[in-house]
C-alpha cells in the first residue's frame, strides 16, 4: 500500500464551528442559541447558532427528523422558539417572550407541494401577495417576475396545465415578488425527476444571484447542496454538527458523522507512533496531535484511491458500479476491512482481480476511535 498525503493541519479544539457564526453588521438572518420542541416536549432542535449574510444561499443539510425543517418554521413564524433568539435585518422576531407574526417578518417560502391557487391564473397567482398595491404598482412587478423566471407568455394559464418546473417557477415568483428578506425553500425540488431538477437548481441558482435574494434552503441531498449553497449548516439529531463552505465540507468534515454524510467515506483505523498514524493503507500524519498508542480513524474518500492491478497482491476488487462517469469500487483489505474507489469509466477491472492501493489523499482527515459503549 502507498499513501501520499497533504499535511496541512486540521482544526483543533472541542468546537465542530468553523468561521464565524455570527456577522452583525452583514447578517440579514441570525440564529443565537434557539432551541425548539415538540408538543411532547421532547427537543426537535437545540442550541443552534447560525447567521446568513445578504445574499447568501445557505443550505440546512440533514437526513429526515434532523431539525432542518423546524428551523425553517422557526425563521418563518410558523414554530415558537423555546429558548434563544431569531434575528432578521437586525430586529429580534422570536425568542420565548416574543412571537412577531409570519405576515410581519416579510419572508417568502417555497414548499415542497408549491401550494398554487388552483383557480388562479398564474399572474394573479404571482400577484396574490401584492393586494396591498395599487394595480398600477403591481402590473409591472409581476410583469418583471414573469420575466425573470421564464414564464413570459404563461400568465393567463392555470396551474394544472404546466409542468412541474413551471409550477415551480410560478411558486418562487410568488414568494419573490414581495422582495422578502429571506427566501425560504422546503426541498424545492422533490417533486422533480432528475433531469429536471438538476435544470431547474442551476436556472433558479442563476435567479437568486440576480435578484442577490438572501436564501435558506432545506434538502438531504448532499448534491444539491453542493450545487446551491455557499455556506452548508449540517444537522444531526437537532444539534448542528458544522457549519462550512461546500469544498471544506468534504475535504475537511469535522464529525465523522459530517464526513458520510456529505459523500462516500471509509474509516480506517489506526494507531499513532511518533507523530505519524500507521494503518493497513500505509502511514499518515497525525494531524490532531495524539500521544504514541492512541487509537484513531483516518477517513478516505473514493477518489482518494488509485487501483494497479498487480499480480500477487492481497487485496482484491468485489464489485463494480458503473456511474457513467466513473466505476465505483468496493476492495476488500487482506484484513477483510472494506474501501472504495473511483475510477475513470474506462478503467474497468472484474471482480476477484488483485490490486495494489495507492492512496492519493489531498488532506488527512483523523478521529479519535470511539470507544466501545458499555
Amino acid at each position: 500500500m502507498i499513501s501520499d498525503h497533504s499535511t496541512a493541519p486540521r482544526p483543533s479544539g472541542e468546537s465542530t464551528f468553523q468561521g464565524n457564526l455570527f456577522a452583525p453588521a452583514s447578517s440579514v438572518l441570525e440564529l443565537r442559541h434557539v432551541s425548539c420542541a415538540y408538543e411532547t416536549g421532547r427537543p426537535a432542535v437545540q442550541e443552534i447558532s447560525f447567521a446568513a449574510r445578504k445574499g447568501e444561499i445557505l443550505c440546512l443539510l440533514g437526513p429526515s427528523g434532523c431539525g432542518k425543517t423546524t428551523i425553517l418554521r422557526a425563521i418563518a413564524g410558523f414554530e415558537p422558539v423555546r429558548s434563544g433568539q431569531l434575528f432578521l435585518s437586525g430586529q429580534l422576531v422570536s425568542s420565548p417572550d416574543i412571537m412577531i407574526p409570519t405576515e410581519s417578518r416579510h419572508v417568502g417560502m417555497v414548499f415542497q407541494e408549491y401550494a398554487l391557487f388552483p383557480h388562479l391564473r398564474v399572474q394573479d397567482n404571482i400577484a396574490f401577495g401584492l393586494h396591498h398595491l395599487a394595480r398600477s404598482e403591481r402590473a409591472p412587478r409581476v410583469q418583471e417576475m414573469l420575466r425573470l423566471t421564464g414564464l413570459e407568455g404563461f400568465e393567463r394559464r392555470y396551474p394544472h396545465e404546466l409542468s412541474g418546473g413551471q409550477q415551480q417557477r410560478v411558486a418562487l415568483a410568488r414568494a419573490l415578488v414581495q422582495n422578502p428578506v429571506v427566501l425560504l425553500l422546503d426541498e424545492p425540488f422533490s417533486n422533480l425527476d432528475p433531469d429536471m431538477a438538476g435544470r431547474m437548481r442551476q436556472e433558479l441558482h442563476d435567479l437568486l444571484r440576480r435578484t442577490k435574494t438572501t436564501t435558506v434552503l432545506v434538502t438531504h441531498d448532499h448534491d444539491e447542496a453542493f450545487a446551491m449553497a455557499d455556506r452548508i449548516a449540517v444537522l444531526n439529531q437537532g444539534r448542528l454538527e458544522q457549519l462550512d463552505t461546500p469544498e471544506m465540507m468534504y475535504h475537511m468534515p469535522a464529525t465523522p458523522f459530517v464526513a458520510d454524510f456529505v459523500g462516500q467515506a471509509d474509516f480506517i483505523p489506526g494507531t499513532v507512533s511518533h507523530g505519524l498514524v500507521q494503518t493497513e493503507l500505509g502511514e499518515f500524519p497525525d494531524t490532531i496531535e495524539c500521544a504514541d498508542g492512541t487509537n484513531v480513524v483516518v477517513m478516505i474518500r473514493p477518489d482518494d484511491i488509485h487501483l494497479i492491478p498487480t499480480k500477487g497482491a492481497r487485496a482484491r476488487v468485489l464489485s463494480r458500479q458503473f456511474h457513467g462517469s466513473e466505476n465505483l469500487y468496493t476492495v476488500s483489505l487482506p484484513s477483510g476491512q472494506i474501501v472504495h474507489s473511483s475510477q475513470g469509466s474506462t478503467s474497468v477491472y472484474q471482480a476477484g482481480t488483485a490490486v495494489e492501493l495507492r492512496v492519493l489523499a489531498t488532506h488527512t482527515v483523523l478521529f479519535r476511535q470511539e470507544k466501545p459503549a458499555g
